[in-house]
């Protein structure tokens, strides 16, 4: 039980991308937790918050996590004020990068320069 607690900020991110499947079960002193998220961003965010909560290379937690879809890295759904730019420094740490998430939304996109509020464009991995 304790180690739910230690480890609640991690399940509350489960719950958050509404994780399919979620099992959690503490064991022997380690939590066991698995499960389905959307994307490799989700999944990626749940092992940040883990590390978060219980180091870089944490003894006490187990995580089996899958993801639903490998064809993007994550949907991004355009809010006030977003460019490809900013976009892209988001989710690749590097604004110039936002070809290639014009490349990935083609069908959609004639223009980077021209994104719409409400927009779902496709987070493509990149190198």
């Amino acid at each position: 039980m304790a180690l739910t607690m230690k480890y609640g900020p991690v399940l509350d991110k489960c719950n958050q991308f509404g994780m399919k499947g979620a099992q959690v079960n503490e064991e022997e002193g380690v939590l066991k937790l698995a499960g389905t998220v959307h994307d490799q961003y989700q999944k990626n965010k749940i092992w940040d918050k883990i590390k978060e909560v219980g180091g870089e290379m944490p003894t006490d937690i187990q995580a089996d996590i899958k993801t639903e879809t490998t064809d993007y890295y994550h949907v991004h759904e355009v809010v006030s004020g977003d460019t490809l730019g900013k976009i892209a420094k988001e989710y690749f740490k590097d604004a110039s990068k936002y070809t290639k998430i014009f490349e990935a939304n083609r069908d959609q996109l004639s223009n980077p320069d021209l994104i719409k509020v409400g927009q779902k464009l496709k987070i493509p991995f990149v190198d």
